[in-house]
């Protein structure tokens, strides 16, 4: 009994060593400080890649002209893949009637321009929407529900991908966030303190396409897994073994 009782006594001191002050966001780095103007470090334009998938939806003054070319009449249609077009290991998209475009390292506008400027041989006065469908980010770690979030704007802040989890567990080290970036064809990896203001003029504020978010745990979920490790066997015996003189005595 005393055991369980120490145990339980320990386990209790870890839960108590979470403090409000470790789990509180975006803090002042100066005590005084109740107002800081922070300048945005710049918005990302997303690059299309090979193997992006590529949302194209296509105008023009004759709409039967233009169905053509769309295999869907609601490109607003977030869940649809039906217009989507795949670029290929070249950097490639093709079109009917248009044939391949290379489309690799230009923006969504710029992409947008070069096959309106294409498609003009074909249609009377087009207009093209073009957007990046796989825009995503991975999530992971001491998050409520960790997954994959998708950007469908080709935007996407940290704080919003967090939010899109459901935001952070109490055990989650927040003042060094992992974010693991390709830059060049080679990873790059940078720690992120959510608890500072400074997180806004940070270039890891709005996150790129494919960045991975590891948000690590705290030591205390670590004494805590640990404290429970060693209680649950005994608690297990306690009971197995109160089972057992309520048998006998019956």
């Amino acid at each position: 009994m005393k055991k369980i009782t120490a145990l339980l006594f320990l386990l209790a001191t870890a839960f108590a060593c979470i403090s409000p002050k470790s789990i509180e966001s975006f803090q002042p780095t100066q005590v005084d400080s109740t107002k800081q103007n922070v300048s945005s470090f710049g918005q990302y334009i997303a690059i299309i890649q090979p193997a992006d998938l590529l949302a194209i939806y296509v105008v023009s003054s004759s709409a039967e002209a233009g169905q053509y070319f769309n295999f869907t009449e609601k490109p607003e249609d977030q869940s649809s893949m039906a217009n989507c077009y795949l670029v290929d290991e070249k950097g490639m998209v093709r079109l009917p009637l248009v044939g391949d475009v290379h489309v690799a390292g230009l923006t969504s506008n710029v992409a947008r321009d070069t096959l309106t400027r294409r498609l003009e041989k074909f249609l009377v006065r087009p207009s093209v929407k073009v957007s990046i469908r796989n825009f995503r980010v991975s999530v992971i770690g001491e998050v409520l529900h960790p997954g994959l979030v998708n950007a469908v704007n080709e935007h996407l802040t940290l704080p919003e991908a967090l939010a899109m989890v459901g935001d952070m567990t109490v055990y989650a080290k927040r003042d060094n966030v992992l974010i693991i970036r390709e830059e060049q064809g080679k990873k790059v990896y940078a720690n992120v303190n959510l608890q500072s203001r400074e997180l806004f003029s940070s270039p890891y504020y709005e996150l790129h396409a494919n960045d991975i978010v590891y948000v690590p745990p705290l030591k205390t979920k670590k004494t805590i897994a640990e404290t429970w490790y060693r209680v649950l066997p005994i608690v297990f015996s306690g009971i197995s073994m109160a089972l057992a003189v309520l048998a006998l005595t019956k």
